[in-house]
């Protein structure tokens, strides 16, 4: 669970789960277009690749090789996971 806190303590990361989760099944350059065009983050692919990777360490994405691509996914399961183990009450403290 320590590699999935460590994961989502970087912006870009985050954004990178926010692009995956609203359109999954998207390529390295994809992505790249997306943060450069929408968000205005100015990595190079390598970092952006680099993060991908840790994404993926964490459990966050899963990725797939379709002949000379690599396409990545979201997986929510992490967050879910997190999520059961300090349940909450609707309207304040449990």
């Amino acid at each position: 669970m320590a590699d999935v806190f460590r994961a989502l303590d970087d912006a870009t990361r985050r954004t990178l789960l926010d692009e995956l989760a609203a359109r999954d099944g998207r390529t390295l350059f994809d992505l790249c277009s997306t943060l450069t065009s929408v968000h205005g983050v100015g990595l190079t692919r390598q970092a952006i690749s680099q993060h991908l990777d840790v994404l993926e360490s964490a459990g966050l994405i899963r990725t797939e090789h379709r002949g000379r691509s690599k396409f990545h996914y979201f997986n929510p399961a992490p967050l879910g996971e997190i999520a059961r183990r300090w349940p909450t009450t609707e309207g304040g403290a449990p």
